[in-house]
């Protein structure tokens, strides 16, 4: 411990040979290096979300749905698109086990939907699975 405050401690840079200190801070380097990482990080991220999402412009709402039988359920539902698309329509069971499937192809533009799904069991629930552009691998 030093005699008193005023003395420097040992091995300070007050102490160190020719009086040279090292200073740290004095220069931006680290700081401009992590702002362009941050830049270069974010700008990836968003990029990666862009498009990922695709943009498709694909957009479909249920309207309604109702088991007909226990063969037989019927769902209507509108699809709002650019290009004609394909959507795959699913029919579950209680314990949500699919127990049908049907495709639809639907022409661009807005559009309400009615169809049938075939099922092997009553289904207890009917929705659009998906909706893609024909031709599209998105």
């Amino acid at each position: 411990m030093p005699e008193s405050p005023a003395d420097p401690a040992p091995g300070t840079a007050e102490q160190q040979p020719g009086g040279a200190q090292r200073r740290y801070g004095n220069r931006p380097v680290i700081f401009v290096i992590g702002v362009v990482a941050a830049g270069v990080f974010t700008l990836g991220w968003g990029s990666a979300l862009l498009s990922y999402g695709g943009g498709g412009g694909v957009s479909m709402q249920t309207i309604a749905w109702q088991v007909e039988s226990a063969e037989e359920a019927d769902i209507t539902f509108q699809v709002n698109s650019r290009e004609p698309v394909v959507c795959v329509v699913t029919a579950t069971d209680a314990r949500h086990v699919e127990v049908g499937q049907t495709s639809v192809e639907v022409e661009a533009g807005v559009r309400d939907v009615t169809a049938t799904v075939d099922t092997i069991r009553e289904a207890s629930a009917v929705q659009v699975a998906s909706c893609r552009e024909q031709g599209s691998t998105k």
